[in-house]
């Protein structure tokens, strides 16, 4: 993993996310305009990137291994994340009312629209089925840990579980099914896959530009104070826990800078409309959002260098 690969990376995906915010200034920016980005998205682009890294990669026992591995940590790293951001807040009068908000977008990572690609990029199908993974146990805490933080209840409902059963996780099902048992699709839909896979990057990056088009400067600078502190921990604090984790773990290389990256990855996009649906503070979750994904742009390259030793 050369660091003028990384440093290259983010330069696309901030050029990316600059043409969306351009993209928006001839779009009209509503609920249709965002639920249709999402939909390809999360429905057509994402699937097909999660496929195509399975069909470029020899599924073995030790892959399998891998999988199961870095699956694991996703759930412990985005819980710990959740937990702190918790606390913290909870030990501060000026944080406590949004600890529930805070601790979601300290735990919780945008490991599916720029993860993954990024880690297609810099590692590879390899990093790029990995990060797949990681953002597989990301859906996983969102929709058990996340849901029943915002509903203030510690139950778990049959319409929770439902909504854990995505095109994106059925994508990655299917796709080890298929490696598993050595069979491989027709070269056409391996080449379709692969075009389509192309896809979510430049959406996801338009999107978020869309995404910071749409928040006026007044709401940026009356929030700024409550979005400093989950941004902190969740581009610095998480980050930082997980290097020094992983460097007590015997662990192979790719599998550790996949979690890594992951780990660095600005606050989840779907925050805001996550919020929305469980009535937190969607606004709150939206400025943050944008504003870690802005600031990340920065903090990535950063802690990759410091942390990886280029």
């Amino acid at each position: 993993m050369e660091f003028s690969v990384v440093f290259e990376s983010i330069i696309l995906i901030g050029l990316m996310i600059l043409i969306g915010v351009v993209l928006a200034n001839f779009t009209p920016i509503n609920d249709h305009t965002k639920k249709l980005y999402t939909m390809i998205i999360v429905n057509v682009a994402m699937p097909c990137i999660i496929l195509s890294s399975i069909f470029k990669v020899e599924i073995d026992q030790e892959i399998l291994k891998n999988i199961v591995i870095v699956f694991i940590f996703s759930l412990l790293i985005n819980i710990l994340g959740i937990a702190v951001g918790w606390f913290g807040a909870s030990f501060s009068k000026k944080y406590k009312p949004y600890r529930r908000e805070i601790a979601l977008l300290s735990g919780l990572g945008n490991t599916g629209f720029i993860g993954i690609p990024l880690c297609a990029t810099i590692l590879g199908p390899e990093g790029a089925l990995y990060a797949a993974i990681f953002d597989a146990g990301v859906d996983l805490v969102i929709w058990t840990v996340g849901v029943m933080i915002l509903q203030k209840s510690t139950s778990f409902s049959f319409s929770t579980l439902k909504t854990m059963v995505n095109i994106p996780t059925i994508a990655i099902v299917l796709g080890l099914c298929f490696a598993f048992v050595n069979f491989r699709p027709p070269e056409l839909f391996v080449n379709l896959s692969n075009h389509l896979a192309a896809l979510a990057s430049p959406l996801a990056m338009f999107y978020i530009g869309l995404l910071i088009r749409s928040i006026k400067k007044e709401q940026f600078i009356e929030s700024r104070n409550k979005v400093s502190f989950p941004t902190i921990i969740k581009l610095v604090g998480l980050p930082l826990i997980v290097f020094v984790l992983l460097q007590v773990i015997d662990m192979d290389l790719t599998i550790s800078q996949t979690i890594l990256i992951q780990a660095m990855m600005p606050v989840l996009t779907l925050a805001s409309i996550l919020f929305t649906k469980y009535g937190a503070n969607d606004k709150y979750g939206a400025i943050t959002t944008v504003t870690s994904t802005i600031i990340s742009l920065i903090s990535i390259p950063v802690l990759i260098y410091l942390l990886t030793g280029f």
